[in-house]
Order: C-alpha cells, then sequence, then structure tokens
C-alpha cells in the first residue's frame, strides 16, 4: 500500500515536471512565430509564418539597441520555401540587437531579442611539439633501456616461473625436493 502511493505520488510529480516547460515555452514561442539563434557572429532567424506575394517572401531586419524602426536595422530578404523561411547576418559585433521579421503581406511574424557575445577562438597548430617530451604511462614509456636490462628482466620472469612450478610441485609431493 505504501509502495503504491509513494509511485502514484512520484509518478505526477515526474508528469507535473515534465509538462512544466513546455507549458512555459509554449505560448511565448507561438506568440513569437520566429526562431532566432546565433552562432559566432553569425545570427540567423527562421519563420514559417510568412507566405509569398509576387515572389518575395518579405524582410528580415537587425536593429541595434539605439534603433526603434524595421528600416534603421541591417535588412535581409527572406528565402526558403512554404514550410519555412530563413534569413541570416554575418559578421555581427558582439552586443544586443533585435530581429524583426516583415512579411510581404505586411504583416510582422514577430520580433526577438538575441545577444551576441565576442567568443574566443583557440589556435590549433598541427606542427606544435610537446615541450617536455612523452608524458603518457608510468615510466619506460619514452626510454630506452637497452639490451642488458632487458636480459635482467627476462631472467627474472623465467626464474619466478620456474620457483612457481617448483613451490606447486613440491606441495602436491611433499616427500620430493
Amino acid at each position: 500500500m505504501r509502495t503504491t502511493r509513494l509511485l502514484l505520488s512520484s509518478g505526477l510529480t515526474l508528469a507535473a515536471a515534465a509538462t512544466l516547460p513546455a507549458g512555459l515555452a509554449g505560448p511565448a514561442a507561438a506568440a513569437s512565430g520566429i526562431s532566432v539563434s546565433t552562432t559566432g557572429s553569425t545570427v540567423s532567424v527562421v519563420t514559417s509564418a510568412c507566405t509569398q506575394i509576387n515572389g518575395s517572401w518579405g524582410n528580415a531586419s537587425l536593429l541595434s539597441s539605439g534603433q526603434a524602426n524595421f528600416s534603421q536595422g541591417r535588412q535581409v530578404a527572406l528565402s526558403g520555401t512554404t514550410v519555412s523561411q530563413s534569413a541570416a547576418w554575418s559578421g555581427v559585433s558582439p552586443g544586443t540587437y533585435t530581429v524583426v521579421v516583415l512579411c510581404s503581406s505586411g504583416s510582422t511574424a514577430g520580433s526577438q531579442s538575441v545577444i551576441v557575445s565576442a567568443a574566443a577562438r583557440p589556435t590549433i597548430s598541427a606542427t606544435s611539439k610537446p615541450s617536455r617530451g612523452v608524458m603518457g604511462g608510468l615510466g619506460g614509456a619514452s626510454r630506452d633501456y637497452g639490451t642488458l636490462t632487458l636480459g635482467i628482466g627476462a631472467g627474472l620472469v623465467s626464474a619466478g616461473v620456474i620457483a612457481t612450478g617448483w613451490f606447486l610441485r613440491r606441495r602436491s609431493k611433499p616427500y620430493r625436493l
């Protein structure tokens, strides 16, 4: 009985937790009508709210913080299909921007703010060498010990194998050496 109540209450809690983010994000995503993303210094927008009129889907504008009108920003024509239309701006400097999509019918598909951050790009050189040589393993990974050291090691291993065989034989027949 107690296990059933525990499973029931935890199941209801999990169901509520799973629907909470969808309930919170659903109206905002549906009201906006656009999806804005940024990768490095490239900002892109995707929408499916526009229809093609006279061969044009509409325009998208990237407004910086000091710009208020659609015509003041960097405008790009939307391209795409009846399923989705998109536009992109490259070489955008770091800052906060607003993306506005105006369809060719004159209606606004939506607007959304985006933050472009300066991304540090690591420099990778394929010709660089490790400064202290090979550092992997627990010793012996980068040294050549020579023939004498290998011979002594082989002798110790074979002595250990012979001693093990002698000990096991002595235990099975105690009257023999």
